[in-house]
């Protein structure tokens, strides 16, 4: 039996990683999540789910540990988690009628073995066209502060949407499991 260790402390996260009916822990990485200069969306988020993992397995037993990072990206501009209100509002006007990019990094480590999997996995939310009262009332509702992009999918914020594009609805939610279950199966984890 494998010590899956979830580098961590994001509910999302965990709740997504409990779908799979494993047992696992959480620990706080505590990594300067600072982007680099000149740093793509893509290059950030497999750097900082690798370097999240890293800093987990370095405290722990041999164990599996999985580590993740996502960012929003609109017109190639990087949007993070909007934390007040007025950003928020910014974010979602700017999204309006847009097409949001997220990438979401995914990395496992077997500190045992030493073997590091490490993958970006993008995801398209496209926008329907919002008016600024349809930005209110979902904001007032479902007060996405601290979500990358400001709206929970999981939520309200499926309201938001026109269509959505990729290969894994968790991806969009912050851990790609389709891709982690093949990662874990690679290691000798059976997930079914």
């Amino acid at each position: 039996m494998h010590n899956i260790v979830l580098a961590s402390t994001s509910p999302y996260r965990r709740a997504i990683l409990e779908k799979l009916g494993l047992p696992f822990s959480t620990q706080s990485p505590h990594v300067d999540e600072t982007r680099l200069t000149n740093e793509t969306a893509s290059s950030m988020v497999a750097r900082l789910s690798q370097l999240k993992a890293e800093a987990v397995a370095s405290t722990t037993a041999p164990s599996l540990i999985i580590g993740s990072d996502q960012c929003a990206v609109i017109n190639e501009e990087i949007i993070g988690k909007p934390e007040t209100h007025d950003r928020a509002v910014q974010q979602l006007r700017q999204a309006s009628g847009r097409c949001v990019t997220f990438f979401t990094g995914l990395c496992l480590i077997n500190t045992a073995t030493h073997h590091i999997h490490l993958e970006v996995v993008p995801f398209m939310v496209h926008f329907r066209i919002l008016s600024a009262d349809q930005i209110e009332n979902y904001l007032r509702k479902d007060q996405p502060y601290n979500c990358a992009g400001s709206f929970k999918s999981e939520g309200l914020g499926i309201s938001l949407f026109e269509r959505l594009e990729g290969d894994d609805p968790n991806t969009l939610m912050g851990l790609p499991l389709i891709r982690l279950i093949r990662m874990l199966e690679h290691e000798g984890v059976r997930v079914i």
